[in-house]
């Protein structure tokens, strides 16, 4: 396990085990020690979920996740994290994982800072880590961007607070799900400065000094505002850097 350091991960979801050194093998390089805490939004099905996580980390290295299941409808607790080498926010509802943290958000930031301790985020768990969190929904003042299926069950497009421990926005399944339209629309008529779409089994490592390097099978996406008016989309491959702000 590595030093401590403001590093951030963001992975665009996947389970191809070929990708699990390239998409986990750095975040558990950055934590301090073998805890890995796996924040699961449980539905039902919480330790399972956990389970799925736990093979993979195991996998890629000597570690010891530690499941911090929240049910649904229920808050996690920043002190939590306290005795954690790295944290893991791992994928599911969205909106539901927002609503687990919103009213937490300044206190975990806080204590994933003050401990050192490096965040990864995996679908759901990359939303958040962002300052203005891009959680769902299929609709564009009623006009369809994208499939319904991939709407974390809300309609209109909806952003909400974010942990904000990366500048931009963030999409997961980008290429399999078809959700960069979705972060498209969201900076072309929602506020949002910066997005990042990221396709499945791919990483955004985002260090300490802003820069953000992209890893694993597929490709990271950057949606930003161009002077004319219209949307600028840059595709960044594994090992080239896109800008952080």
């Amino acid at each position: 396990m590595g030093s401590r350091g403001s590093r951030t991960f963001l992975i665009g979801g996947g389970w191809d085990a070929t990708a699990a050194h390239a998409v986990y093998g750095r975040f558990l390089r950055a934590a301090t020690g073998p805890r890995i805490g796996c924040v699961v939004l449980d539905e039902g099905d919480g330790s399972e979920q956990f389970g799925r996580y736990d093979a993979v980390l195991r996998k890629v290295a000597d570690c010891s996740p530690v499941p911090l299941l929240v049910p649904l409808g229920g808050e996690f607790a920043p002190d939590r994290v306290q005795d954690l080498d790295g944290l893991l926010v791992c994928g599911g509802l969205t909106p539901a994982y927002q609503d687990a943290f919103a009213g937490r958000l300044d206190q975990l930031r806080s204590a994933l800072a003050e401990f050192g301790i490096p965040y990864a985020g995996f679908s759901a768990g990359a939303a958040l880590a962002a300052r203005h969190a891009l959680v769902g929904g299929w609709l564009d003042d009623g006009v369809p961007v994208c499939h319904e299926d991939t709407a974390e069950d809300l309609e209109e497009i909806e952003v909400r607070p974010g942990l904000g421990l990366v500048p931009f926005s963030v999409e997961a399944h980008a290429a399999q799900w078809g959700t960069l339209p979705r972060m498209i629309a969201a900076v072309a008529r929602h506020g949002i400065p910066h997005g990042v779409a990221i396709d499945e089994n791919t990483v955004v490592e985002v260090g300490a000094d802003g820069r953000a390097r992209v890893s694993g099978l597929g490709r990271a996406h950057s949606v930003q505002p161009s002077t004319d008016g219209s949307v600028l989309v840059r595709s960044y491959g594994a090992g080239e850097f896109l800008a952080a702000e």
